[in-house]
């Protein structure tokens, strides 16, 4: 399941990448679309982090870091899509996909608080 996750986080930060190419060149777009691929990346990049962390406590805090991050990441093309920045077909994928890493990440967290 880790390696699993570690590809879809980086799936899914690659893909927000390319669909910011589809935003205009306006001021509003290009800092939606700055905050877009920082957020995105920042889920794949703190996921392998997660996976190597040292302690229970230091995996909670980690996956909590991924949690607020993809949460981010679905903000940003909602926002978006408010804005009319782009169709709701190019990133409808991309909406059901951070609402599936969110809850499996929240399950996570909650399984590792648990413990």
């Amino acid at each position: 399941m880790k390696e699993t996750l570690k590809k879809r986080t980086k799936i899914f930060a690659h893909n927000c990448i390319k669909v910011t190419e589809f935003f205009p060149g306006t001021y509003l777009a290009n800092h939606i679309k700055m905050q877009l691929i920082r957020c995105s990346t920042s889920v794949a990049a703190n996921y392998r982090a997660t996976c190597v962390a040292q302690s229970k406590p230091s995996f909670v805090a980690k996956i909590s870091i991924v949690i607020e991050e993809v949460d981010e990441s679905n903000f940003w093309l909602e926002f978006a899509l408010d804005e009319n920045l782009i169709q709701k077909d190019k990133i409808e994928f991309l909406l059901k996909e951070s609402s599936e890493l969110t809850a499996i990440f929240m399950a996570s967290r909650k399984t590792a608080s648990k413990k």
